[in-house]
């Protein structure tokens, strides 16, 4: 029996994720920008697709528009497709990267805040994001180096490749604002940001 297409969509958007990021390892950026556009693009597809609340499809679809340079035309499209409201962690987070990326502070903490909801991984990644929102380099280091450190004891990555993509979205996030933290590790590509 034959996936849904929005499965199918969703597969190859992963895997053009990790083509992407096999590129970034590589040295090669316009190959992984190219590769990141393709894995939005399938994302948003699937995301139209797919069953209501299939909200991990917009937070995949702004991380790889995010790390492409092609964030705000995606906000705006998350924003619009949440009707500006989230009822959810998965729908906080993706409400909560789209009002960072538009510069929508006051929004972008209250989506973070109601992350909280979920697992710790979740937790992690609302605290970098809530730091951000409150322009807090320090608070917003700490938060990321816990993401890396999750990143680094993770038997599997969900691409197949070894990378901390939550750590690379936050300091695509933070590095317009002054406040990129630059942590350093194995799991992030050199020059990335």
């Amino acid at each position: 029996m034959a996936s849904a297409p929005h499965v199918d969509l969703l597969t190859e958007g992963v895997a053009a994720d990790g083509a992407a990021y096999r590129a970034l390892f590589g040295g090669r950026p316009d190959e992984a920008r190219e590769r990141l556009r393709e894995a939005a693009a399938l994302y948003r597809r699937s995301w139209e697709l797919a069953p209501p609340r299939s909200f991990g499809r917009l937070v995949a679809y702004l991380k790889s528009a995010v790390l492409a340079g092609d964030g705000r035309d995606a906000a705006a499209y998350v924003r619009d497709a949440l009707g500006g409201f989230c009822d959810s962690p998965t729908s906080c987070y993706a409400l909560a990267l789209a009002a960072l990326v538009a510069g929508d502070d006051a929004v972008a903490a209250g989506a973070a805040e109601s992350m909280r909801e979920g697992d710790a991984a979740f937790d992690r990644a609302a605290e970098a994001l809530a730091a951000l929102a409150a322009g807090d380099g320090e608070r917003y280091r700490r938060a990321v180096g816990a993401i890396v450190r999750d990143f680094e004891g993770r038997d599997a990555h969900l691409t197949g490749v070894p990378v901390a993509d939550t750590a690379m979205l936050m300091e695509a996030l933070a590095r317009p604002r002054g406040l990129a933290a630059d942590p350093a590790s194995p799991l992030i590509p050199a020059g990335v940001g």
